[in-house]
């Protein structure tokens, strides 16, 4: 195929060898199978922060620490160098994540580095080289839900114990090989202990997967891992190798008004965040 404009710097560099297809095109980026250094790969082009549609990104970039204290103020104003070096952190804190979680024993895509704006990683396959698929096209056994849900759970308490949410966790963002779930697509990835979210994003994550493997094995409709995991993690007490029940004990007293029309609120919006996300994926299948 012609050689997307974003790409070729990285052809011209001997990054990339050549360009196969491209595999998706979402709100937040553009990915492409490559070839480099004679293996096949994925290219992520992130799109430019006036094209993406990612909701909330304020709220995900809380707590994201910069070293250099003149590249901050200009964050901070939002001067055009401050823009630039805000949308670099976007697109670093996945190359970031992607580093430390794949060194933390969850399983994502391999990274490669980030150049230009370009993500180059590990094309996830099954044994026979097929692209493997994401989950939400995906149909199992009870049995296999509850062994792939016990798998994500244990994925999500490692990351935390990395100090890590993911922020956007849905079967829409996880792949499917021979051996498993791969998590992916980790841009808005936040700060576990510096993002006044993260617990939020916590919940709403384990209850993205939960709801979607409870299609198959509804059982685990009443299991409350964030929960337990946030008490845990809170309490210094949450380890990789941390035993989790799914069971977490509520406080039964008397419930803040605000709070739980807060929540309510919050439901709401993560619903329709959901039946978008829905959308994206069948106009991308078109």
């Amino acid at each position: 195929m012609k050689i997307p404009k974003r790409l070729q710097p990285l052809v011209e560099d001997g990054l990339i060898d050549d360009v196969l297809y491209q595999l998706m095109s979402g709100k937040e980026a553009t990915v492409f199978a490559v070839t480099s250094q004679g293996e096949i790969c994925c290219a992520k082009v992130y799109k430019e922060a006036m094209k993406r549609s990612f909701k909330k990104a304020a709220q995900y970039q809380e707590g994201r620490k910069v070293k250099n204290s003149r590249r901050a103020r200009a964050m901070e104003k939002g001067s055009s160098f401050g823009r630039k070096q805000l949308e670099d952190a976007w697109q670093n804190a996945e190359v970031d994540a992607l580093f430390t979680l794949s060194k933390a024993g969850v399983r994502v895509p391999q990274p490669f580095g980030c150049y230009d704006g370009v993500l180059l990683m590990e094309l996830v396959t099954d044994d026979e080289g097929n692209v493997a698929p994401r989950l939400n096209d995906v149909s199992m056994s009870s049995e296999q839900a509850i062994e792939d849900h016990t798998q994500v759970m244990h994925y999500v308490k490692l990351m935390l114990c990395a100090g890590i949410v993911h922020g956007d966790l849905s079967e829409f963002n996880v792949l499917v090989d021979d051996y498993g779930p791969v998590i992916i697509d980790l841009p808005q990835a936040v700060n576990a202990a510096a993002n006044n979210n993260a617990f939020s994003m916590l919940q709403r994550d384990v209850r993205n997967m939960t709801d979607y493997y409870s299609e198959f094995a509804p059982e685990l409709q009443d299991s409350h891992y964030a929960e337990e995991m946030w008490a845990l993690f809170e309490a210094g007490k949450l380890t990789p190798e941390t035993e989790l029940s799914g069971y977490f004990e509520f406080d039964e007293s008397e419930a803040d008004v605000d709070t739980v029309l807060e929540e309510i609120k919050a439901a709401f919006e993560e619903e329709q965040e959901r039946l978008e996300r829905i959308s994206d994926a069948n106009s991308e299948s078109e």
